[in-house]
């Protein structure tokens, strides 16, 4: 049986972290984030450091454990104010959306905090606040980081909120966009029912 030294063991398991979270990132349409390749570097040379310096062993289970927590801070943040919006604690949640982007996450996380945001904004009826909000998360700066789910997401939420103002349009674009990103999501199909309704019901006004 191969019997690592600890803190090569330590060292290998930070790269296989970045791997494996860049892989997922290339998957997703976000990149790799050189912020949480530095921050995962960090962590680990204050880690590793710190348990050579001290003599203290340190947990290779643990060890993980904190480069996640540490690096996807702001996601789980929003997972949390997600919860909340559900069980209509709305105003605790855009607490936590505003925390989750004072953390500083990195490019990609930011856009997802932001396309959350959004969704919340728009069913708790702040209709302009979540356009401005998702218009911003779909501008052509933003785009190269934002996850192609969350892309979809967007793309629907902005929709919909366009169909609230009238803006018939705009709203049958983004549907479209919606379908065309990742027809297989949620969103899509989702997208796919308000077309759907729209057609039956005949052109407005």
């Amino acid at each position: 049986m191969l019997n690592l030294d600890p803190t090569l063991l330590l060292l290998l398991e930070a790269c296989l972290f970045v791997l494996a979270f860049g892989a997922l990132g290339f998957m997703r349409r976000e990149g790799l984030s050189i912020q949480f390749a530095l921050e995962t570097a960090i962590l680990t040379v204050v880690l590793v450091g710190g348990s050579w310096l001290t003599g203290l062993p340190l947990n290779p289970f643990l060890f993980l454990i904190i480069l996640y927590l540490v690096t996807m801070r702001s996601r789980l943040v929003v997972d949390v104010a997600n919860t909340l919006v559900r069980r209509n604690r709305k105003e605790m949640a855009f607490r936590l959306y505003d925390l989750a982007l004072a953390l500083r996450p990195d490019a990609a996380s930011r856009l997802i905090v932001l396309t959350n945001r959004g969704a919340a904004l728009l069913h708790s009826g702040q209709v302009d606040h979540a356009i401005s909000t998702l218009e911003g998360v779909l501008a052509d700066s933003q785009r190269s980081r934002l996850g192609i789910k969350y892309e979809a997401a967007a793309r629907y939420n902005l929709g919909y909120a366009y169909e609230l103002k009238g803006e018939d349009a705009l709203s049958v674009m983004q549907y479209n966009e919606a379908i065309e990103v990742l027809p297989s999501s949620l969103y899509a199909r989702a997208a796919q029912s308000a077309l759907k309704r729209r057609k039956q019901q005949g052109p407005s006004g």
